[in-house]
């Protein structure tokens, strides 16, 4: 009896087993298949809000529906981004990933970090938490007014910090790959290759599947040194990135998988936009981060990313415009100044009623060898900042860096960082039919807004600054946010 039961025992138990991996099997696959199932009916969507209402990422919903239809990346519109919020687009973007049945991908993961990011952000902009939220955000953000959301922002870059992911294509050679300027006007444009690349920087990844964005490494500035042939003939330019484009997508499936929509360029010379036309899903779909943000130029500050225009001399800004205590200690007997080539359609029209006009506004043509440009600057409560041939100058940031607020004087320039700061709290904006009634408009400016925007601009100095290394919230950072809020923008299935 006993060997019976032992018997019994024994061969009762192999069914057992055998049918509890079964059960667990069949329940993996249950769940796994729900899993993917969920991600790709995830919606992310919130109720207008007053802090929502003016959204940076908006589109018509006739549009959108048709684009969704077609089974494209939808570029969206801005409406006045220089009004606008930090916000997210209550209909995003949508690309299909493909995934195989019953088992998620980091794909799938990296769109539900993604959700995740921006509940949060929701959370924290909306008016029932600003409040509770204004000392953890004032101890990295200690003047709340130059922002237009502060605890949006805060919320926002802890996410970024926390998540984001960028991946490096590694085809290509130095120089025209893989390198950049980091002395010249265009230094901004090496700088941040150099980061990225060579800098044990948190964000980057080895691992594509864990990206959140792709970055085309080939710096614009190098191309039009080693490959321009003359007669503003930028068709090199466009051949090389064209065949890079094609290279990576030869290579990776990224590329091909959104059309480059969770792809990024970068460049700071003035031909970028230019250079961008070599693909029509680079120029039309993916994150172009550049100085020349002009929208009479296809910028499209709904996808498309202001880099700010920082000219380095050495590797490193003017010494005069160094030490922010010397600066504020400085006389400011001058109203307003500006030096520079006259071209463009702004320029010609200040020189006409301001050269040399007025001894309380020094307008020059070009400055005399003799007098000093950034004296000037320190000398001047407000520097006028015209466009050129190009919408940006790096006489934006050098006002900022002097202390002296900028007067910003251009058409179709979408600023740096405009979707995170006013700039109505640091700077003058100005019409170009105003040029006129200048001097007017200055002197009714009281003497306590003049300090209230003087001691705003002290205020935003950090985020205009490349240092080496980078500290939070510097140039290189706040940049990277940009392209993080494009990205948070775009929904991958």
């Amino acid at each position: 009896m006993e060997k019976f039961q032992n018997r019994y025992t024994r061969f009762g138990f192999i069914p057992i087993c055998i049918g509890s991996i079964a059960l667990v099997v069949l329940l993996s696959r249950c769940s796994t298949s729900f899993f993917d199932y969920s991600l790709q009916k995830f919606e992310f969507s919130f109720p207008d809000t007053e802090l929502l209402q003016r959204n940076v990422y908006t589109t018509n919903a006739g549009e959108e529906e048709e684009k969704k239809n077609k089974a494209a990346v939808v570029v969206v519109d801005s409406r006045d981004v220089s009004q606008q919020i930090l916000s997210l687009r209550s209909t995003n973007s949508s690309v299909t990933l493909q995934s195989k049945p019953g088992k998620p991908n980091r794909r799938n993961l990296v769109e539900e970090g993604l959700a995740k990011a921006r509940a949060s952000i929701l959370e924290a902009s909306s008016s029932s938490n600003r409040n509770n939220t204004t000392t953890l955000f004032k101890i990295d953000l200690p003047n709340p007014e130059i922002y237009r959301n502060p605890s949006a922002l805060h919320r926002s870059y802890l996410e970024m910090e926390k998540r984001f992911k960028v991946y490096v294509y590694e085809e290509g050679e130095p120089p025209l790959v893989h390198d950049g300027p980091c002395k010249s006007v265009y230094a901004v444009e090496g700088r941040f290759i150099t980061e990225l690349e060579n800098r044990k920087t948190r964000f980057r990844t080895y691992d594509p599947s864990q990206a959140y964005v792709y970055f085309l490494p080939f710096s614009v500035t190098w191309l039009v040194r080693y490959l321009y042939e003359g007669n503003s003939n930028a068709e090199p330019l466009r051949t090389f990135v064209s065949d890079y484009i094609r290279l990576v997508s030869t290579n990776h499936p990224f590329w091909n998988r959104t059309s480059g929509a969770d792809h990024f360029m970068l460049a700071c010379h003035d031909w970028g936009p230019l250079t961008s036309h070599a693909n029509k899903d680079l120029f039309n779909t993916s994150i172009r981060v550049m100085c020349n943000a002009n929208t009479s130029e296809g910028f499209n500050p709904a996808k498309d990313v202001t880099l700010p225009e920082i000219k380095l001399y050495g590797g490193e800004v003017d010494p005069k415009l160094r030490s922010s205590k010397t600066l504020s200690a400085s006389p400011r007997p001058y109203l307003g100044f500006f030096a520079g080539g006259v071209h463009g359609p702004v320029r010609p029209i200040l020189l006409k009623h301001w050269k040399q006009r007025d001894p309380e506004m020094p307008v020059y043509e070009y400055l005399p060898k003799h007098l000093n440009y950034y004296d000037f600057m320190r000398s001047s409560k407000f520097c006028f900042c015209p466009s050129g041939y190009e919408v940006a100058s790096p006489r934006v940031t050098e006002a900022i860096y002097s202390e002296c607020i900028p007067v910003i004087l251009s058409v179709n320039f979408v600023l740096p960082f405009t979707d995170v700061l006013r700039w109505e709290t640091f700077s003058v904006l100005v019409d170009v039919s105003e040029i006129p009634r200048l001097k007017e408009i200055l002197m009714s400016i009281s003497d306590e807004k003049y300090e209230w925007l003087k001691r705003n601009l002290r205020s935003v100095r950090r985020h205009f600054e490349l240092n080496d290394p980078p500290k939070r919230f510097d140039a290189f950072h706040l940049t990277l946010h940009s392209i993080w809020l494009r990205r948070l923008n775009l929904r991958l299935t």
